[in-house]
């Protein structure tokens, strides 16, 4: 049965599953499919209405994936799909510098040569990643997607839990995973708080046509008023990821094209030669968020319902997916041993791993956004004395280069080769 027709199957009837996803986003999608993976029946509740995600029309949005995210989704069987339209990234320059300056080399070089795996990542659109999701769950079997439902209610007890969907429908299970954002309602229902710091700085993001060809290299330019990260795309394009702070970013994304334009220019330098807006300009306001606790008595969070942090590392999707595969690790290694694989006891376990990464990346982030965004003298000095630091030292150059390409620490099996 098609799932898109399961909302007005369900309305005012109980259903039984063995999880219940809340968010079907990329980290809810992902984790749908390992979870399914181990023989688990998945409800995933997605407030996108069926067609919302499919469009084929580049809007703008693309993500930078660490090699070990990129080899998740091989696992998973999407990559092969994937790759075409995926752009390697091969070397990444990091700048200093500031407005009029262009995305010279004034700092930090990676290469990916320095280490045996591969490219440092790839760099993937929202729409093909999206699409392959939705894909693959929609040819999932034990997958059921629920479109356009919203959850208005949810309980957890020893024995089980359940939500209540805007429609009437009650879903059951035993277990409960929020994936989905930052405001989440699974986490706010739960009773967990949050952490919150904003940076007074909002993200311009948008892709660029130029006429020179970027051989696969990132560059990240650190300007006084925040980072500006040019990402390349397949083809003669990058993607922008552009942070100004709040009250200008407002009066520049009102601009018309030409004008944002204009703006970027300067800043972007013209390195890469002419260039023009390629798809939708989008604009979010930064801030750091943390959830106060990763689990619940029957319930777990997973990605931006957990954890969202400044985007200067590109880490935002990266850390989600861990998040996901140390889920599916967990929950796997409970089942093969006769566990409650939704027992708080097990989910604990999820908590520990995750939580001592999420919080290093948040300091770390947080950081270095605080420690670049300015145009102090004195700190100019010192962060232009360790990068030259770093630059002249091999081992840490592979350190950080491992450290990007999320081949460090604990890495669960689902990110292995």
């Amino acid at each position: 049965m098609d799932n898109r027709m399961r909302p007005a199957i369900l309305r005012g009837m109980e259903t039984e599953t063995d999880i219940i996803v809340v968010g079907g986003g990329l980290n809810g999608a992902a984790l749908a499919l390992g979870l399914a993976e181990l023989g688990c029946a998945v409800t995933v509740v997605d407030a996108q209405p069926a067609g919302a995600q499919e469009a084929p029309g580049f809007d703008g949005r693309s993500y930078a994936l660490a090699l070990a995210s990129q080899r998740m989704l091989a696992r998973l069987g999407l990559w092969q799909a994937l790759e075409a339209d995926a752009q390697p990234m091969l070397e990444i320059k990091v700048a200093d510098g500031r407005v009029g300056d262009g995305a010279v080399f004034l700092g930090l070089h990676f290469d990916h040569a320095e280490i045996e795996e591969g490219p440092m990542g790839y760099m993937v659109e929202d729409r093909h990643l999206r699409r392959g999701l939705l894909s693959a769950m929609a040819a999932a079997d034990r997958i059921t997607h629920l479109r356009g439902e919203t959850v208005v209610a949810q309980e957890t007890t020893a024995r089980g839990a359940s939500v209540t969907l805007a429609s009437g429908a009650v879903l059951r299970g035993r277990l409960i995973i929020g994936a989905d954002g930052r405001g989440s309602g699974t986490r706010a229902r739960a009773g967990i708080g949050r952490m919150r710091r904003g940076y007074g700085q909002t993200a311009l993001v948008c892709a660029i046509a130029h006429a020179l060809p970027h051989h696969g290299i990132a560059h990240q330019l650190f300007l006084p008023s925040g980072p500006l990260a040019i990402l390349p795309l397949a083809g003669n394009r990058s993607s922008i990821v552009w942070s100004e702070r709040t009250e200008l970013a407002e009066k520049i994304n009102a601009l018309p094209d030409a004008a944002y334009l204009q703006v970027l220019r300067p800043r972007f330098g013209d390195f890469l030669g002419d260039i023009g807006l390629a798809g939708a300009r989008f604009a979010y306001p930064l801030e750091l968020s943390l959830a106060d606790a990763f689990v619940a008595e029957r319930l777990a969070l997973v990605g931006d319902a957990a954890h969202a942090v400044h985007p200067i590392a590109g880490q935002g999707l990266n850390a989600g997916l861990r998040d996901v595969a140390a889920l599916v690790e967990v929950l796997d290694q409970a089942r093969r041993h006769g566990e409650d694989f939704a027992s708080l006891g097990v989910l604990e376990r999820y908590a520990q791993w995750r939580r001592f990464d999420t919080a290093s990346l948040a300091v770390a982030t947080d950081v270095f956004a605080r420690l670049f965004s300015n145009d102090s003298a004195v700190l100019r000095g010192l962060r232009d004395l360790g990068m030259r630091a770093v630059q002249g030292t091999p081992a840490l150059r592979r350190a950080f280069i491992r450290e990007a390409t999320g081949l460090t620490g604990d890495v669960p099996e689902l990110m292995r080769p």
